[in-house]
């Protein structure tokens, strides 16, 4: 053909060494996978049957592009009940998956030629979402030396005239790493400073370990500045369930719900009502489950310790990510991961997929049981690094 059909936008986004081990995995029948963020836990049960039996009631139609009244007002409780924090219906739109949530956000308020900062290392979607917007990514360092912690100081440095926003997530991924709330504030000072928009991904509010939870929405004055997604998928290990929410000020929801009309009109029904039952009584059914993840991540991080050139911090601060830092092998992370992969038939991730200042980590997630998670470091440490 004498032209290409695809679009330009797509032409300078290149694949990540995750699909290079995908492909290269296949066929092997023992592989050990801590690749990907998928929790290897069903969905509660009560949860999947809280949806089933509204399915039955009739709930298997378009919900209201917002999302379904009830639903909504379940995010609204638990931002006052678990967190302490005051938001309106008006506030708040149902949308499927935290990953579309973060692409809506990033449409609804993405100019052309705008400006977002990113922490390095960070999830590699909230790049391409400022991208696919038309928008500039601007990764801000972070280091292993600081804790990873997002710092608004450092962020200061990459502030421009064309800085439209920021993204924060905490827990981190691919790090662990949490911001307290000195952090929070500092983030909002900075926002307030320059008039930005702060991005907060809270999807992994039942994971952090060092410190207790903190959203950007506690912080005094910032909800009119900040636009929170979150989702079903990891705090209710229900990633299948694609259904996320989004908090932000009403002119933002009204962009976005706007949007919702044009792509995908409303978010699952089923899945809405699965939402619905977990936000209100789901807590009890997920305790057992949060307290073994973090039993594995705890104990993995002893493991890991013990292997010769293998560091990564223990305790832990948060999600069910291990960074572990690998430059003592003399390798690259890039290496380490295929050595690891053809020798030991362990899929991790390269920590440079996130990142300039991933490289030389991986990241191990411990999505597997703890026996699983023990016999992949056995067979790491048996390759002689």
């Amino acid at each position: 053909m004498a032209k290409s059909f695809i679009a330009r936008r797509h032409l300078h986004f290149q694949g990540s060494l995750m699909e290079e081990v995908a492909e290269l995995s296949k066929g092997m029948d023992d592989l050990i996978d801590l690749s990907i963020g998928d929790p290897d836990f069903t969905t509660p049960a009560p949860i999947l049957e809280a949806g089933y039996r509204d399915a039955l009631a009739g709930y298997t139609h378009y919900s209201p592009g917002k999302g379904y009244p009830d639903v909504i007002g379940a995010v609204v409780g638990t931002y006052k009940n678990d967190l302490g924090i005051a938001i309106g219906p008006e506030n708040v739109i149902i949308v499927a998956s935290g990953d579309y949530a973060s692409f809506m956000a990033g449409f609804a308020t993405i100019d052309p030629g705008d400006e977002v900062l990113i922490p390095d290392p960070s999830f590699m979607c909230y790049r391409y979402h400022v991208s696919y917007a038309g928008g500039v990514p601007v990764m801000v360092p972070t280091s292993a030396a600081d804790g990873w912690r997002f710092s608004a100081k450092e962020a200061e440095k990459y502030v421009t005239p064309k800085t439209k926003g920021l993204y924060i997530c905490t827990p981190n991924n691919p790090t662990g790493a949490c911001m307290h709330p000195e952090d929070m504030q500092a983030v909002y000072e900075l926002a307030e400073k320059y008039d930005l928009l702060i991005y907060s991904d809270e999807i992994y509010t039942a994971f952090s370990y060092e410190v207790p939870f903190c959203s950007m929405l506690s912080i005094p004055g910032a909800a009119k500045r900040t636009v929170v997604i979150n989702s079903l998928s990891k705090n209710y290990v229900a990633t299948g369930a694609r259904l996320g929410w989004i908090i932000a000020p009403p002119d933002i929801i009204g962009a976005i719900a706007q949007e919702g009309l044009n792509m995908v009109y409303s978010a699952p029904s089923i899945s809405q009502r699965m939402a619905k039952f977990a936000l209100t009584q789901g807590k009890p059914f997920m305790e057992p489950i949060m307290a073994e993840f973090k039993e594995r991540m705890f104990k993995t991080a002893e493991r890991i310790n013990r292997i010769p050139h293998l560091h990564v911090p223990s305790p832990p601060p948060g999600t069910f990510y291990l960074f572990v830092d690998v430059r003592e092998t003399g390798l690259s992370d890039y290496e380490f991961v295929l050595k690891t992969l053809k020798e030991a038939h362990v899929a991790l991730v390269p920590g440079s997929d996130f990142g300039a200042c991933g490289t030389g980590f991986v990241r191990i997630c411990a999505t597997v049981s703890l026996p699983k998670l023990m016999e992949a470091c056995n067979r790491i440490e048996s390759m002689k690094l």
